[in-house]
């Protein structure tokens, strides 16, 4: 009998995930799965679509995204990343989470960049998971839980100062619990006010439960400035001390006296992966974004406002330009700003180049989506990786930067049967022009859609077509590490 499907992908260039050569072929999808690669010609389908030689990937992955209230929001917050290919978001990053916590008023920053009154109510994972469940979501997520969500709650905002004993406790019991309900890991950005206070051994006591479940240590490190290799050491020593695999956020060597450290900070990472499992996510951009914070601010660093409460006419400016129409300096003009986000142009091209063509990195995209005016990340990465760095620019091949964006993260985080064409795997896919696939957001008008990106399925419903936008469908799940 001959073989039917719901989908079938004639005649596309399959690039499977697993860095291996692309070939020409089919995909048959039924139901959530893949169940046939290679010639279907004898196979019919509800819905066939002629690829005409153009590529289909497994859908995306977003190592690192603050997606954590965006994922309930609907297709006004996910077209940003439906559009670009993305398929599954990695959430929880940088030690803030929206779950587990629950506050009555706007945290502190940076808590504030995912989430502001209303929105931190998820007193457990299993509150964010169920809600998610409940209302669905466009892409998949898989979650971190962050040492900064937890330590404002736990330590009632008191977190200038080292964790007593009982607070420690509480918050190892919260990870716990996190991982029970299905979390992947923990996160902690120990480069934050909320979090800079926290010992290596305080992070290593919270971090604990990781090795019974299997969990994986996920950081924004102390400094990725001057002192970027001693944080590194940390970093590795945690996870050494708690028996888990390390991720490094974000890798980067900012400020211009640290342009080119990238050889020394490579180097490093390679020793410890001869004895430890590490891994790094990227961004294709020499600027950074985050909360503005006047006291790290630097002459010699360009810096564009992204959004402030008390003057939201300024998102979009910088801030030297500012600082001259109100005569005054950086810092005060940044602290009439507050609360606000901020864009730093604090690295080199090439030393991003020198990180994102290392064997060991993958792609993560850090956009913040509820930015006024957001860094172009948000919405032009995956595009980005695939048209200037694999094309035009041959830092590496097609292949390889479709597996930095799939099959490796998805290795290294543990998400079973996704990253990969082949059969059984999840239908997470995304078909695209190779030839034309390009970002068109920039810096001064970041939200636009990418170029070359014709359609994207996650669990074999479609969630974006090109000329149509996001198809409404909500087919998106929790992806926990280790299970299918």
């Amino acid at each position: 009998m001959a073989l039917r499907c719901d989908l079938i992908i004639r005649d596309a260039t399959i690039i499977d995930g697993t860095g291996a050569a692309s070939r020409r072929g089919d995909i048959g999808v039924s139901g959530d799965r893949i169940v046939a690669v290679g010639d279907l010609g004898g196979a019919s389908a509800d819905r066939e679509v002629m690829a005409g030689g153009k590529a289909v990937a497994p859908g995306f992955i977003d190592s690192h995204t603050h997606d954590d209230r965006a994922v309930l929001c609907g297709p006004a917050c996910m077209t940003c990343k439906i559009s670009q290919g993305v398929t599954t978001v990695v959430v929880g990053n940088c030690g803030v989470s929206l779950a587990p916590a629950r506050f009555t008023n706007r945290p502190p920053p940076p808590l504030d960049l995912i989430g502001e009154d209303g929105w931190w109510r998820f007193d457990s994972f299993g509150d964010y998971a169920h809600e998610l469940k409940k209302q669905g979501s466009e892409v998949n997520t898989y979650a971190l839980v962050g040492h900064q969500t937890m330590r404002v709650e736990v330590m009632n905002g008191d977190v200038m100062r080292v964790a007593n004993d009982a607070e420690i406790e509480r918050m190892r019991l919260r990870v716990k619990q996190s991982l029970a309900e299905g979390a992947s890991g923990f996160s902690t950005g120990l480069y934050y006010p909320l979090n800079m206070h926290a010992t290596t051994e305080e992070v290593i006591a919270v971090a604990e439960p990781l090795r019974a479940y299997g969990g994986i240590y996920v950081t924004h490190m102390r400094d990725e400035a001057d002192r970027v290799c001693a944080s590194i050491e940390e970093t590795l020593k945690i996870g050494d001390r708690v028996g888990c695999p390390v991720w490094i956020s974000h890798h980067k060597c900012s400020m211009p006296e640290n342009y080119g450290r990238s050889n020394q900070t490579l180097a490093l990472i390679d020793a410890y992966a001869q004895s430890q499992e590490v891994c790094f996510d990227v961004y294709p951009y020499p600027a950074g974004s985050t909360v503005l914070m006047p006291d790290r601010l630097r002459d010699d660093v360009k810096v564009m406002i992204t959004w402030s409460i008390p003057h939201p006419e300024m998102a979009g400016k910088y801030l030297s330009d500012i600082a001259r129409g109100w005569n005054t300096d950086i810092r005060l003009a940044a602290e009439r700003l507050l609360p606000a986000g901020q864009i730093t142009f604090q690295m080199d091209e090439a030393d991003v180049r020198r990180i994102m063509a290392h064997p060991m990195s993958v792609i993560g995209s850090d956009g913040i989506p509820h930015d006024a005016h957001p860094h172009p990340r948000l919405w032009g990465t995956f595009p980005r990786v695939l048209g200037l760095y694999a094309r035009e620019l041959r830092l590496f091949t097609l292949e390889t930067a479709v597996h930095k964006m799939t099959g490796r993260p998805a290795a290294v985080f543990g998400m079973v049967d996704r990253g990969v064409i082949r059969e059984g795997a999840y239908a997470d896919l995304v078909l695209f022009d190779p030839n034309t696939v390009i970002d068109r957001a920039t810096f001064e008008n970041p939200k636009q859609e990418s170029a070359g990106i014709e359609e994207v399925w996650a669990n074999g419903v479609s969630t974006f077509v090109a000329g149509k936008g996001a198809t409404g469908e909500k087919p998106g799940r929790l992806v926990t590490r280790g299970r299918a």
